[in-house]
């Protein structure tokens, strides 16, 4: 696909490709091709001219799941074959996010519940407002708690018991709760939020791509291997590192006491 979007925003600057929803009127809201298009976007994603990505919600609301209208509705009037392929797409949104190449940072301004909420927990990291409210509230709708990889996620975030508290009773936590459980990483007053979240991905932009690409890629696969698997997996990646220009462009500029410039990194303001 192209990069132009039309069921949310996308803006491309520095190095950082910044998603917006953009439905506020519907606390942003998924639709299906709201869905469809975030999927595809993630994967074009994967170029030169972008090195970290960013996701918030325009209004008072981050995502607040799947549209009770525009999607809750119609899945009524389809099959098992139909229901299937609707839940395939909304898993394969989040695959996307964690198999991207890119760190993710959500800055999540407000509501995140259902989809909102697992959107949020694939990403790499998450800035939440002080106002903000987390929930996986499938149980209430009478759906499993393991939703699009909901139960993959979250007890790596969070450790088994409070995945299962999460995701068996449905409830809704406030900001500094969900900080208390390790769900996210900073909580924040609601206007530095997105300004925080595009600190963040500035700095990462302005970083070794190829190495920020390799330490997400070992923190997602090391968690099946054992101990000495995961040494020598990490024994490879560190050597791949390595023999990188970036490694050497890091001693060069150490030794002349100036800051590294990575291969492709973008000129950032000082």
């Amino acid at each position: 696909m192209t990069l132009t979007p039309e069921t949310f925003e996308l803006v491309i600057d520095r190095g950082v490709a910044e998603i917006t929803l953009n439905r506020p009127e519907r606390l942003n809201a998924l639709t299906f091709e709201v869905y469809r298009e975030l999927a595809s976007t993630f994967l074009a994603l994967e170029i030169p001219a972008v090195r970290a990505i960013v996701i918030t919600g325009k209004g008072r609301g981050f995502c607040s799941g799947g549209d009770v209208e525009g999607i809750i509705a119609q899945l009524f009037e389809r099959g098992a074959e139909g229901l299937l392929e609707f839940t395939r797409v909304t898993g394969r949104l989040i695959q996307n996010i964690v198999e991207v190449k890119r760190p993710v940072i959500a800055a999540v301004n407000g509501i995140a519940v259902g989809a909102g909420a697992v959107i949020a927990a694939a990403c790499d990291l998450r800035i939440a407002s002080e106002s903000a409210k987390f929930g996986y509230i499938f149980p209430r709708v009478g759906l499993s708690g393991a939703d699009m990889g909901a139960s993959y996620l979250l007890p790596k975030l969070v450790g088994r018991g409070r995945a299962s508290e999460l995701l068996l009773f449905g409830e809704v936590i406030d900001a500094p709760t969900a900080l208390s459980f390790g769900l996210v990483n900073r909580v924040v007053p609601a206007d530095e939020v997105l300004p925080l979240a595009r600190a963040w991905a500035q700095k990462l932009a302005a970083g070794p791509r190829f190495a920020n690409s390799m330490t997400k890629r070992m923190l997602e696969s090391e968690g099946g291997m054992s101990l000495s698997e995961a040494i020598e997996a990490e024994a490879q990646a560190q050597a791949l590192c390595m023999a990188h220009g970036d490694f050497r462009e890091a001693y060069e500029a150490n030794q002349q006491k100036r800051k590294p410039k990575f291969a492709g990194a973008p000129e950032l303001e000082s």
